[in-house]
């Protein structure tokens, strides 16, 4: 290692020990016991030395600082029984090592761990007052759902069209409950007036499909809340429109180009609902999730199995009648994943397969498939009131872009 190299690693350890130290103290401004500045950066530095003499000596002075530790955490167990102030001195210690061999990431830890170390109470009463039981645990099974269970199942299919793959089906659910965890996180933080409508927005990204069955189920669950959940479902169609767009554009330019003004007619329709019914929306800015749980599990797996039955009956159809079964199949598909509909369209377009003015009429007819499914499945998951807002803002954004292709032709 070159000098300048040396140097500036060993000021990034020395830098990052007196961070901590000082986050420490601060921390603890009546505790006199505590590793603060001077202890921080003499054992990052230490730590930083030893490394550079090999692994040995630091492994040795790992064991030295451990035991000096565990003495002193004896001295004090009287007065705090917590374990952060010394597991923070190990944490300089390994950082000073590491800075040795990455400064850049030494640094970038150092400033995770003293943010770590300074938001102590509202780690605390995040823990202890914010976050209840049931949010803990809907918190658990998302996780598992998504971390152990999603990686586990094969990502290949498991028919003779391709369609029926346990890992994106998985996914689905996965979304849905993610759906559901986002939209009671954002109320927690901003109230359902606002809260919902953000999450749904950005979860249209994901799956609309997700979003409208995510946030019927809150509506169900509160009645009280139809009209904010019902906004959050739009907003995120207009994200899904946005995205199918992109979609369009990435097999066929001319598609989209065909489809630009459309599909412009189609977002002002959903946005002029969705201003609607977040103005008549009669919601107090601070309500908070009155639900047992943030999502229910039993209307995620049901959601994929109903997508699984439809993609099936598309590819038989798309199997049996060839090209000439594009559209058909498409719209069907239509029914549970728009995008993949969209894709298939433009990439038969693309290839010259089908002209530019059908597949723009069969892109209509994928949304109308698109609309006709969500509709059901909104009334199905929050009822009338959640229900019939969502189908006027589905059907503005229908007949804007039905309206255009029209005038177009």
């Amino acid at each position: 290692m070159e000098w300048n190299e040396t140097l500036t690693s060993f000021l990034a350890a020395l830098g990052l020990g007196l961070l901590n130290g000082v986050i420490r103290e601060r921390r603890n401004l009546n505790d006199e016991d505590i590793a603060g500045t001077r202890t921080h950066a003499l054992v990052a530095v230490l730590g930083f030395v030893t490394w550079s003499l090999g692994p040995l000596p630091f492994v040795a002075c790992l064991g030295l600082v451990g035991a000096l530790t565990v003495a002193g955490y004896l001295q004090t167990a009287h007065q705090d029984r917590g374990l952060t102030g010394e597991v923070a001195l190990l944490v300089s210690l390994v950082l000073g090592a590491l800075a040795f061999k990455d400064a850049h990431l030494a640094v970038a830890v150092a400033v995770v761990c003293a943010i770590l170390l300074y938001a102590k109470q509202p780690l605390h009463r995040f823990s202890q007052e914010l976050v209840s039981e049931r949010e803990l645990q809907d918190a658990l099974m998302l996780a598992a759902a998504a971390l152990v269970v999603m990686p586990l199942l094969p990502q290949g299919a498991l028919d003779p069209w391709g369609v029926l793959k346990p890992y994106t089906l998985w996914r689905i659910v996965v979304l849905v409950m993610a759906v559901g965890m986002l939209g009671h996180v954002a109320m927690r933080a901003l109230g359902a007036r606002w809260g919902l409508p953000i999450a749904g927005f950005f979860s249209g990204f994901a799956s609309s499909t997700a979003t409208v069955a995510g946030m019927g189920q809150r509506a169900r669950l509160n009645p009280d809340m139809a009209a904010p959940a019902a906004a959050a479902a739009l907003l995120a169609n207009i994200a899904s429109l946005l995205l199918f767009g992109a979609v369009i554009a990435a097999a066929s330019p001319a598609l989209l180009h065909a489809l630009m003004w459309p599909m412009l007619a189609g977002v002002a329709g959903l946005v002029g609902v969705t201003g609607l019914v977040l103005l008549k929306a009669d919601m107090p800015q601070g309500a908070e999730p009155t639900s047992a749980h943030a999502y229910k599990v039993s209307h995620a797996l049901l959601l994929a199995g109903l997508i699984a039955g439809v993609s099936l009956v598309a590819a038989w159809l798309g199997q049996i009648y060839g090209d000439t079964g594009v559209l058909a199949a498409a719209i069907l598909v239509g029914l549970a994943e728009i995008h993949a509909a969209a894709a298939s369209i433009a990439q038969v377009s693309a290839s010259g397969g089908m002209s530019v003015n059908v597949a723009a009429w069969g892109m209509t007819g994928a949304l109308a498939a698109s609309v006709l499914a969500k509709t059901v499945l909104a009334l199905f998951s929050g009822g009338v009131n959640y229900g019939w807002r969502v189908a006027v803002g589905l059907l503005a954004m229908l007949a804007g872009m039905a309206g255009a292709m029209l005038l177009r032709n």
